[in-house]
């Protein structure tokens, strides 16, 4: 068994001095202040030999590359950690790492989703120790979690308009039909579109009536009709005919 040890750097190779403390500061609040992460780069050392491993981008071939342990010149070194200890011989590591070298090509890197510290922890998951810190990676994981959602969120926005444009053609569609239906019958009864003033009829086929019939259906939903609803409502058509036959007939007999 042998130790496989992690080594973390400050990134800053930006090319700015500017840049380049600007994050050693962020470095310095949120690592070593409040304990929550930072800007770092990682390489993983199979305790075999004195090379570290780890992945950058390059146009071709393969990004995985090595260095001297805690001496890449890239970047200003902070510390390492041991994860662990691995059953494997230095052959099955050179085995694990040839296999990497192949599926870890330089033009697939991206810095939220597939960075150094993504390469460190398959390594790690391969070579059977535990995985990275979170904090070592923490910021890169926030970013790639805010596009993740953006991006999902933006896509169902898309859909949920798709689907109120199209309700919204339906419930058109059927309003028109049914103002269509009403002038229909009242032409056909020769009233050339005009009803009498009864309550019944008074704000049938206007938009209003139909747009308040049509929000309480969505509303409450279309139930139908039982038999019981059915006897009530004639009873009662038939108790208001009674009522307007008396009535006329008083009125008649005064006159008379």
């Amino acid at each position: 068994m042998t130790d496989v040890r992690l080594h973390i750097y400050d990134v800053t190779n930006s090319g700015s001095e500017k840049t380049n403390n600007t994050i050693l500061n962020i470095n310095k609040i949120f690592k070593d202040g409040i304990g929550v992460g930072g800007i770092f780069h990682s390489a993983v050392q199979v305790v075999y030999g004195d090379e570290e491993w780890s992945f950058g981008f390059c146009e071709q071939g393969s990004g995985v590359f090595s260095c001297p342990s805690g001496r890449n010149p890239m970047y200003t070194y902070r510390e390492s950690i041991v994860l662990g200890k691995t059953n494997f011989s230095i052959f099955k590591v050179n085995q694990i790492l040839r296999e990497l070298s192949r599926e870890w090509p330089g033009n697939s890197y991206d810095l939220l989703g597939r960075n150094c510290n993504h390469f460190c922890d398959e390594f790690c998951d391969r070579l059977g120790v535990p995985k990275l810190p979170g904090w070592v990676n923490r910021f890169a994981n926030a970013g790639d979690a805010a596009m993740e959602v953006a991006g999902t969120t933006a896509l169902r926005l898309r859909q949920a308009k798709t689907e109120i444009v199209s309700a919204s053609k339906v419930a058109y569609r059927f309003l028109a039909g049914v103002a269509s239906n009403v002038n229909g019958t009242n032409g056909a009864n020769g009233t050339n579109g005009a009803v009498p003033d009864s309550p019944s009829n008074s704000n049938r086929g206007t938009p209003r009536f139909q747009g308040t019939w049509f929000k309480n259906l969505i509303t409450t939903g279309a139930k139908p009709s039982s038999s019981s609803d059915i006897e009530n409502h004639e009873e009662e058509l038939s108790s208001a005919t009674g009522s307007r036959s008396r009535r006329s007939s008083t009125a008649t007999e005064s006159t008379t």
